[in-house]
């Protein structure tokens, strides 16, 4: 069972840390579930304080009402969820797991003062942004304050996709361009101007890349076209999008934007080597286009030694536009784009007004600065580095064990182990992954697996995550990757010698999660 953290703090655990929190926060969902247990009798019967239906019945509804395409984690046996409380997520029979994939319950799930800072607002005032209210403009100001001091005009939306479509409005109108450059593999949002934009998704349907859209290779240095053992893998990705300009340029086009995750996500946890961003924005700004940091997944502190991802790639890279997300309102809808003020001007002489109904409403910015305040109070950037850097730690261990692991890739909490079938060749264990994740599951710690391959175990929890719950996690996929590795003939004493490839079918392996 994933563990619940003692009632008092260890020593030298300061209660306000996020250890010390997540210790209380566990104290707190331990006397729940069992009150809980309590008033609903028997183990197993149904809890009706936390679900309408049976898991059985709920299953049901969902495919009588829900469109099919809307898929579920663990389509093979999904798990029904009642509730949470910071690092934990507990099913209609109270049994506990351990989320290591929520990385939009940024401080934790169901934080007592996110939850406060909502419920107050909410009972005094909730309206448009056409009223005055100091929520909204406080909001911008310690939003402001975290970025480069020429990102300052900040745009309220109510998701990532919705800030992604307005950062190419903004884009678009700024020089009058169209084209945009995208890398492979990414995924921007679910707007028919994101697919357009996204290879992660259109390649995956019936759609053809449209003409105004350039595909640049993903700066993976793992498993791309130019690797680590590369002289300058930074230059040579960033002389593709040079290429892509100039041909561009040769067919009459114009390129409008650039746009990039500062890290990729759904891509498979993908760090982009340094220098790399600098170069393309030297290329594009050259060719008269703006630059885009996607900051939806990977902003707020989750990389640990900075607030936003892009930042690590030195003071000498500003982008032009950023936009941000799923983390900003810890599970309440609000998102965001800010830019320059040459860029907000530029984008106001259009002489089209910009109104969204919802974005920066009162309660949406009392939201976001709870989430703000908690972030500095509970030292999460911190946390995020130490208990990053600690699971990083055990995850090589397991790599130098285990022949399955061929890349563990990652900056403070957001990690990716990717599964190979040959160390050499580097083949994409996708049957594997999968099999591990359910494993897993059963185990109670929660994992997806994403890339272009399925074969990159995602690692990015709510940022309470505790170095106990890393120990826990590592302890799991030990014993699940021994059992496969033994099941496929695989022996962790060759990781010494020659490898050579697996042909053994694993026939254990369950239906693929939808994720």
């Amino acid at each position: 069972m994933p563990p619940v953290p003692p009632d008092a703090p260890g020593e030298g655990t300061p209660r306000g840390t996020a250890a010390g929190k997540a210790r209380r926060w566990g104290s707190l969902a331990r006397q729940a579930l069992s009150g809980e247990r309590e008033s609903r009798g028997a183990p197993g019967s149904r809890a009706t304080m936390c679900e309408l239906y049976s898991k059985q019945d709920t299953l049901a509804l969902r495919r009588k009402h829900i469109g099919p395409s809307c898929k579920v984690f663990f389509a093979a046996d999904p798990i029904k969820i009642v509730r949470a409380q910071g690092q934990y997520m507990f099913d209609e029979r109270g049994e506990q797991y351990l989320d290591c994939i929520n990385n939009v319950a940024h401080v934790g799930h169901c934080h007592p003062e996110v939850v406060t800072a909502a419920l107050k607002q909410m009972e005094l005032l909730n309206t448009n942004s056409r009223f005055l209210h100091d929520n909204i403009v406080e909001y911008a100001r310690r939003l402001s304050a975290t970025l480069p001091e020429r990102l300052s005009v900040c745009y309220f939306t109510n998701s990532g996709s919705e800030a992604n479509d307005l950062a190419l409005r903004l884009a678009r109108q700024f020089r009058g361009h169209q084209d945009v450059i995208t890398l492979d593999h990414a995924y921007h949002g679910h707007l028919s101007s994101l697919i357009e934009i996204s290879p992660y998704k259109f390649r995956k349907g019936k759609d053809v890349k449209k003409e105004f859209v350039h595909v640049a290779p993903t700066p993976d240095t793992y498993r791309g076209k130019y690797r680590e053992d590369h002289a300058d893998p930074a230059g040579a990705y960033a002389d593709e999008v040079k290429k892509i300009i100039e041909e561009a340029h040769n067919s009459g086009r114009k390129i409008a934007a650039f746009i990039a995750e500062s890290m990729q996500s759904c891509g498979g946890q993908i760090i982009p080597p340094a220098g790399y961003f600098q170069k393309v924005a030297e290329y594009v700004h050259r060719a008269g286009g703006v630059f885009i940091a996607d900051e939806v997944q990977v902003g707020f502190g989750r990389v640990g030694k900075h607030f936003w991802s892009f930042q690590m790639h030195g003071e000498d890279f500003v982008p032009d536009i950023v936009t941000m997300g799923k983390p900003m309102g810890n599970g309440h809808p609000m998102a965001c784009v800010v830019t320059t003020k040459e860029i907000a001007e530029s984008f106001s002489s259009s002489g089209m007004e910009y109104f969204n109904t919802y974005g920066g409403n009162p309660v949406s910015s009392a939201i976001g600065l709870a989430v703000l305040n908690v972030i500095e109070s509970e030292d999460l950037q911190g946390n995020a580095t130490r208990v990053g850097d600690y699971l990083t730690g055990l995850l090589n261990k397991q790599k130098a064990k285990h022949t399955l692991i061929g890349d563990i890739r990652g900056i403070g909490l957001f990690i990716g182990i990717d599964l190979v079938k040959d160390q050499q060749k580097r083949t994409p264990a996708t049957d594997e992954a999968q099999h591990v994740i359910y494993k897993m599951k059963e185990k109670q710690v929660l994992l997806s697996a994403d890339g272009p391959h399925r074969n990159v175990l995602k690692i990015k929890p709510p940022m309470c995550f505790t170095e106990e719950d890393a120990k826990f996690m590592v302890d799991q996929l030990d014993e699940i990757l021994t059992v496969v590795e033994e099941a496929i003939g695989a022996k962790s004493e060759s990781m010494t010698s020659e490898n050579t490839p697996c042909r053994t079918k694993v026939d254990f392996i369950e239906t693929p999660i939808s994720s």
